[in-house]
This record gives C-alpha cells, sequence and structure tokens, in this order.
C-alpha cells in the first residue's frame, strides 16, 4: 500500500474521532447553559443545542475533508509522521477555535437572556397652566 494513503487513513482516524470529542463536550455542557438561558423552554434549549452542534460538525468535518489532500511526496514513515503532525496540529486548533466560539455563542445568548431589562422612560409631566397637545394630530 501507498504511503501516501496510510497518512489519509490515519489522518482521519485520528481527526474525525477528535472531531467528535469536541462535539459531545460542547454538546453535553452546551446543554446546560442553554437550560439555564431558556429555562421556561427546556425543548427550546435542546433544539438550539443541537442546532448548533449539527452546525460545529458540518462545518468541522468539512474542514477535515478539504485539508486531507496534500501534495508533498511522502517517501518514508518519518515523511508520515511529519505530514500527520502537520494536518493533526491544523485541525487541533481549528477545532479549538471553533470550540472557543462556540462558547462565546453560548456566553453571548446567555447573558443577553439574563441581562435586566432596562426601566422604560418616565413620562414627562406636564407643567401647570400650559395647554397640552392632543396626543394625535387630528385629521
Amino acid at each position: 500500500m501507498d504511503r501516501i494513503v496510510i497518512a489519509y487513513a490515519l489522518y482521519l482516524l485520528i481527526s474525525i474521532p477528535l472531531t467528535v470529542l469536541v462535539a459531545r463536550t460542547l454538546s453535553k455542557h452546551g446543554r446546560t447553559f442553554l437550560t439555564e438561558v431558556f429555562a421556561d423552554s427546556p425543548g427550546l434549549a435542546n433544539a438550539v443545542n443541537q442546532l448548533l452542534v449539527v452546525g460545529f460538525y458540518l462545518v468541522s468535518l468539512g474542514f477535515v475533508t478539504l485539508f486531507l489532500t496534500s501534495d508533498s511526496s511522502v517517501v518514508s514513515a518519518r515523511d508520515v509522521f511529519e505530514m500527520l503532525s502537520v494536518k493533526i496540529g491544523t485541525v487541533a486548533l481549528v477545532l479549538g477555535v471553533m470550540h472557543l466560539l462556540n462558547v462565546l455563542v453560548f456566553n453571548g445568548i446567555r447573558r443577553r437572556h439574563l441581562a435586566p431589562m432596562p426601566a422604560p422612560a418616565p413620562m414627562p409631566v406636564p407643567y401647570a397652566g400650559v395647554p397640552q397637545a392632543p396626543p394625535f394630530p387630528r385629521p
């Protein structure tokens, strides 16, 4: 078997489980955030969590498959490991950035939902003796 095919197989055998591990972690702990935010609607919390996880899978696995090919020649076992280290390191960095972005999205949703609502502006008090304009223009 060609060494480049072995490198591709090893890359997929490492990258895909790594992606699944990060996605499951996001799903498990993201559900906690969203359950707190949507306490009155647990179904909505689960739906938003699933949508975020599916989006994470699509982007991550899309990147993994697009990054699969290589133009470098692989003639020795050392070349296989060097190519794998670059590819898996890049995938790990991209997954880390995506994980961070997902956490920021969860936190933003949580903060927006838990932020206190601003008090309505008080109605102006009319001056005594000054005629008031009607609330709506007359036709």
